[in-house]
């Protein structure tokens, strides 16, 4: 049973948060959802500053969502790789637009705040 699946929420919005929200869940969405499946090491190597900690509980979670799927391939040593499922790649429209609109608030903000330090992201 999926992580989300055991609490409730008091609207769609609630829910959707709770199965992308954070920092590194969307990263992990947007990288597999951009450049498809990879492996362990691959999305660590992507995300600095991400622990390993972090990264196997947040996969475990979106897994226990049915938004990735991890496939183990019984090969020494073991090979496992990550994907979205048909489900996980619905949230790519959702990703994609909260992408554009951090570009053309970055933008609003280079022009309209004057002590602005624009910052490079992961998406950049």
């Amino acid at each position: 049973m999926g992580h989300v699946c055991k609490k409730e929420f008091n609207c769609e919005k609630e829910l959707t948060l709770a199965v992308i929200g954070g920092k590194w869940k969307m990263l992990i969405l947007w990288h597999l959802g951009k450049e498809g499946t990879k492996r362990f090491g691959e999305l660590k190597s992507l995300m600095p500053g991400i622990t390993q900690r972090i990264l196997v509980n947040q996969l475990r979670e979106l897994e226990s969502d049915f938004i990735i799927h991890r496939e183990v391939y019984p090969v020494v040593p073991p090979k496992v790789e990550y994907s979205l499922t048909e489900q996980g790649k619905t949230l790519m429209p959702i990703l994609e637009t909260m992408y554009a609109w951090g570009k053309d608030y970055k933008l609003f903000l280079q022009e309209n705040v004057t002590d602005f330090e624009p910052q490079t992201g992961p998406f950049d």
